[in-house]
């Protein structure tokens, strides 16, 4: 049961503007969420979100922000940006 990985134009636009080593790995730890079978558990639930509920996963000084979709097996990334911003 893998999960697929949409990532938004937004989210793809501000990707390629974060340092090249950090968006590798922020790459990496989706591409590690979405083999995993309860994505969620590895990631921090957003307070005042809950339909659908947005999580967060941080890499580093950078965050992403994303809604997991247990129907679809879809991790949809909408925002990804510094701490100070996102």
């Amino acid at each position: 049961m893998t999960y697929r990985v949409v990532i938004t134009a937004t989210a793809r636009h501000t990707l390629k503007s974060i340092p090249r080593p950090l968006a590798l790995q922020m790459g990496e730890e989706l591409a590690t969420l979405a083999g995993e079978a309860d994505p969620k558990r590895h990631l921090k639930k957003l307070k005042g979100s809950d339909n659908p509920a947005f999580y967060s996963l941080r890499v580093g000084d950078y965050r992403t922000i994303l809604p997991v979709i247990d129907d679809l097996l879809v991790i949809h990334v909408v925002a990804v940006g510094h701490r100070s911003r996102v």
